[in-house]
């Protein structure tokens, strides 16, 4: 078996951040080193709580959970309790974690791993607004070299936007750091709402979920028969997406998924169209590309794989 992919996770739980982790963290493919929150999907003190109560479920207190920024880099912090429910992750009973945050900030703690590692050896996955990894590049721009790939949700394109007609939330909460990620010059692997918008769960997906019938796996059939509320009705749909998971999911199994190699630059300025990820997909620009856009899935075996690892707890 190959060696184990060295990763660092950044996130803001967030139903369909949890699932990410469930998939990340029973992974023999991959050795998380640590896993950040940021503000997003609720404030900060939530997203903490809820990190370390994701961690107490998977029992993986082997691994370190910090604490990044509680805001944006310029803007005030935006939240979606209206998507994810008060505790940004309803669907389950909240208890008070046994699970401890560090006390390095989690920029620092991403900068330390980085300047650590070799060149071109993390992988950095990011699920929510990517305030944290943007500021590591800011304070430490001598840590770009160690980056293998920055695997995130965020952006929208085909799709359109879930938070502003043209914005994808993740990126409207940050669009500045959004910015610097996109110009850091590593590889980027953006799986944005053209995608996650074909990963639906359904009655059946999460009744298989719920079959199960493990403590991890009655959790998260708890968390989809939540988040499936509110999405299925904005959509029109049986369920909701899951936009998180489809990182980690990429990483375990890359062709689930098509990707296109594009030029994504982000709108920092305007007020109508603040967020918006400009998607050169047809190449019109000739802008040199600096993503690779992932615009297609599988999403019966996507389903499979995250139940098969859901299995495994």
């Amino acid at each position: 078996m190959a060696k184990p992919l060295p990763v660092i996770i950044d996130c803001d739980p967030g139903q369909d951040d949890a699932m990410m982790l469930f998939l990340a963290l029973n992974a023999p493919e991959l050795d998380v080193r640590g896993v950040v929150a940021v503000a997003g999907n609720v404030s900060m003190e939530k997203i903490k709580r809820n990190l370390a109560m994701l961690i107490d479920i998977v029992d993986r207190g082997d691994v370190p959970i910090y604490v990044g920024c509680d805001r944006p880099m310029i803007r005030n912090l935006v939240t979606a309790e209206y998507v994810h429910g008060e505790t940004g992750i309803n669907g389950i009973e909240i208890f008070e974690p046994q699970t401890n945050l560090q006390s390095e900030h989690g920029v620092d703690f991403i900068i330390d791993q980085l300047r650590k590692a070799r060149d071109n050896e993390i992988v950095i996955v990011a699920t929510g607004p990517l305030t944290n990894i943007a500021m590591a590049l800011i304070k430490a721009p001598d840590i770009v070299a160690k980056i293998q790939q920055i695997v995130m949700m965020g952006g929208a394109s085909f799709e359109g936007g879930n938070v502003t007609p043209s914005a994808e939330f993740n990126i409207y909460v940050d669009p500045h750091a959004c910015d610097v990620v996109l110009k850091c010059g590593r590889p980027i692997i953006m799986f944005g709402l053209d995608v996650t918008h074909k990963v639906m769960t359904t009655k059946n997906r999460v009744r298989a979920i719920r079959a199960l019938a493990n403590s991890v796996s009655d959790v998260a059939a708890g968390m989809l028969d939540f988040f499936g509320k509110h999405d299925s009705e904005k959509y029109s749909a049986e369920g909701a997406p899951l936009h998180d998971p489809c990182t980690v999911a990429w990483l375990l199994k890359p062709d689930l998924f098509e990707l296109k190699t594009c030029h994504v630059a982000v709108e920092t300025m305007s007020e109508l169209t603040l967020g918006h990820t400009a998607v050169d997909f047809w190449h019109v620009t000739g802008n040199k590309p600096n993503v690779r856009w992932a615009y297609d899935v599988d999403d019966d075996a996507f389903f499979d794989l995250l139940t098969e690892r859901l299995a495994r707890y």
